[in-house]
């Protein structure tokens, strides 16, 4: 998991833009370069660059630039740390429902009889 809160919080801030989820989406498939990345959206560089920003700082994608080329990489491990958070919440949710169910349960057995 990320190493606290404030990470979580990075995580899903980032994901929380549908810009973001799609460069991500992109970068699941392989490394690309900036312009290739902002190709499809209809925004000025500097402003695509500020999705860039968000997603590096949450930890979901690094770039390393080489001479004039920036090249971005979607780092998986963020990703599935949030994954292994929403499956954990998932389990203590379910939880809750099978013993609210099992109590509903035995409130109309009881009811029956």
């Amino acid at each position: 998991m990320p190493n606290n809160e404030h990470d979580l919080d990075n995580v899903f801030q980032a994901l929380a833009d549908p810009t973001r989820r799609a460069v991500l989406a992109r970068l699941t498939e392989g490394p690309a370069t900036v312009s290739d990345l902002a190709k499809p959206f209809e925004m000025a560089l500097p402003s695509f660059l500020q999705h860039l920003k968000v997603l590096e700082e949450s930890g979901l994608v690094t770039s390393k630039k080489e001479g004039r080329v920036r090249t971005c990489e979607a780092q998986m491990k963020t990703l599935t740390e949030a994954e292994e958070w929403i499956a954990h919440q998932r389990a203590v949710w379910e939880g809750r429902l099978d013993r609210l169910d099992a109590y509903l349960r035995s409130l109309q057995s009881t009811e029956k009889e």
